[in-house]
C-alpha cells in the first residue's frame, strides 16, 4: 500500500504535467479567429465552458468525495481526451461550442479532486512515517509543474506553427489521451471517515457550509480571495493573446511568450513558501495585490514589447496567489470533503465568469485593450483591499488565538 502511494505522487505530478501541456491554448484566440470568430464569440465559448463547470463543479467534487478520486479523475480525462480529439474537425461556431462543453465536464471532474488525492497522499505518508515533501510543498510543486507544462506547450505551439496551425491541433488530439493513461496508476488514499463516508455525506454537505460561512474566518476569507485573484487571472488569461496581436507581436512568437510568462508562474509557485518565510504573510500579501494592478497599468500604457514585459508582473502575483491561498485553504479543511471545497470555490470564479465573460468580450470589440485594461486595474484594486485586509485581520486573530492554546502534556 505505501509503495502504490508513493507512486501516487509520480503519477499526479506526470498527470499534472500533461494537463497542462496544452499545446492548443497559447494560439487558442488565433485559431478561432481563424476559422471566423470574433473576441465576444471567443469569450462566449469560454463563457459556456464556465457555464458547464459551473453546473458540474459541485456535484463532481461530491462525487469525489463519495465514489473516490482516482474514478472522478479517470472519468474527466477520458471525457476531456474526446474532447480534444474532436478538435480535428472543429470548423464552426457550434463546434468549438461543444468542444468547450465537453471540457468543461472533464476538467470539473479532475478539478478539486487531483488536488485533494495528492493532499491526502502526502498526510497519510507522514503519517505512517514515511518522509516526504509534505502536503504544503507538494501542492507548491504541483501547481508549479502544471505551470512549467504550460511553457513547455508554448515552445512546442511555436515550433509546429512553422509547419502550420493543423499540426498544432493535432499534436494536442493526441497528447489529450496521457492523464487518461496516467490515471490508470494511481489509488485512493485513506481517509478519516472511510468507513462511514456513504451514511455521513448528507450531514458533511451542511458541514462544509456552515465551514464556508460560519466555520473559520479565514476559510471565508480564503476562498473570497481565490475567487477574486482567479477571476483577474482568466479575465487577462483571454486578454493577453489578443493585446499581443495589438502590439504586433509576430504570432509565431506567441508560444514562446506563452512559455515564459508559464515559467514565471512556475518559479513563482516554487518558491512561494521561501518568500513567505522571508517576507512575512502581510507583506506578501501586499506583493500579490500590488503586482497585477502595476502590470495592467504597465499593459495599458507600454507600447510593443514593453506592454508585453508587464504582463510578467500578472504572472508573479498568479503563480505566488495560488500556492499561498490553496494551501492556507486546504490544511483547514477537513480532509473528508477537501475536493468538495476546492470545487465549490472554482465555482465562485467560474460563475462570475459565465455572465461576465461574454461581457469581457463585447468591451474589448467596442473599446479596445487599453481601456479594458485599464477598466479591470480600476474595478480589482478596491476588491483586492476588500478581500485581503480582513484576512490579514483574521490571520492575525488566528496565530494568536493559537499562542494562546496550552502545550500538550508530554507523555510519561
Amino acid at each position: 500500500m505505501k509503495r502504490s502511494l508513493e507512486n501516487n505522487i509520480k503519477a499526479i505530478y506526470l498527470m499534472g504535467f500533461f494537463q497542462g501541456f496544452l499545446v492548443v491554448v497559447p494560439v487558442f484566440v488565433p485559431l478561432l479567429q481563424g476559422h471566423g470568430l470574433s473576441m465576444s464569440e471567443v469569450l462566449q465559448t469560454q463563457a459556456l465552458f464556465a457555464l458547464t463547470i459551473a453546473l458540474c463543479e459541485v456535484p463532481s467534487g461530491y462525487i469525489a468525495d463519495l465514489w473516490g478520486r482516482r474514478n472522478a479523475i479517470l472519468l474527466g480525462s477520458g471525457l476531456n481526451a474526446i474532447g480534444f480529439l474532436s478538435l480535428l474537425w472543429a470548423d464552426s461556431f457550434v463546434d468549438f461550442l461543444i468542444y468547450e462543453a465537453i471540457l468543461g465536464v472533464g476538467f470539473s471532474l479532475i478539478s478539486g479532486a487531483d488536488l485533494a488525492l495528492l493532499y491526502d497522499t502526502e498526510v497519510y505518508l507522514r503519517k505512517i512515517g514515511k518522509r516526504g515533501p509534505g502536503a504544503s510543498k507538494a501542492l507548491s510543486r504541483l501547481i508549479s509543474v502544471e505551470a512549467a507544462a504550460s511553457g513547455a506547450a508554448g515552445i512546442a505551439a511555436s515550433l509546429l506553427l512553422l509547419w502550420s496551425m493543423d499540426w498544432v491541433v493535432t499534436v494536442q488530439a493526441f497528447t489529450g489521451f496521457a492523464p487518461f493513461l496516467l490515471g490508470l496508476l494511481v489509488v485512493e488514499a485513506p481517509r478519516p471517515g472511510d468507513a462511514s463516508r456513504g451514511d455521513s455525506h448528507g450531514a458533511n454537505a451542511r458541514h462544509i457550509v456552515e465551514l464556508l460561512l460560519f466555520g473559520k474566518p479565514v476559510v471565508f476569507w480564503t476562498a473570497f480571495a481565490i475567487a477574486v485573484f482567479g477571476l483577474l487571472a482568466v479575465y487577462v488569461f483571454w486578454i493577453y493573446q489578443k493585446y499581443w496581436e495589438v502590439q504586433g507581436v509576430p504570432l509565431a512568437w506567441f508560444g514562446y511568450i506563452w512559455a515564459a510568462f508559464a515559467l514565471t508562474v512556475s518559479l513563482a509557485a516554487r518558491y512561494a513558501e521561501a518568500l513567505e518565510k522571508y517576507l512575512g504573510y502581510r507583506k506578501l500579501l501586499i506583493l500579490i495585490a500590488a503586482l497585477p494592478l502595476l502590470g495592467l497599468v504597465g499593459m495599458a500604457l507600454g507600447v510593443g514589447w514593453w506592454g508585453v514585459i508587464c504582463g510578467f508582473a500578472v504572472q508573479i502575483s498568479r503563480g505566488l496567489s495560488m500556492t499561498v491561498f490553496y494551501e492556507a485553504l486546504n490544511s483547514r479543511v477537513p480532509g473528508d470533503f477537501r475536493a468538495t471545497v476546492n470545487s465549490l470555490v472554482s465555482l465562485g470564479v467560474r460563475s462570475i465568469f459565465i455572465v461576465t465573460g461574454p461581457v469581457l468580450g463585447v468591451v474589448l470589440d467596442s473599446y479596445g485593450v487599453t481601456a479594458t485594461l485599464v477598466g479591470l486595474a480600476v474595478l480589482f484594486a478596491p476588491l483586492m483591499g476588500l478581500v485581503l485586509i480582513p484576512l490579514v485581520m483574521r490571520i492575525h486573530r488566528e496565530k494568536a488565538e493559537d499562542a494562546l492554546q496550552p502545550e500538550p502534556a508530554a507523555a510519561c
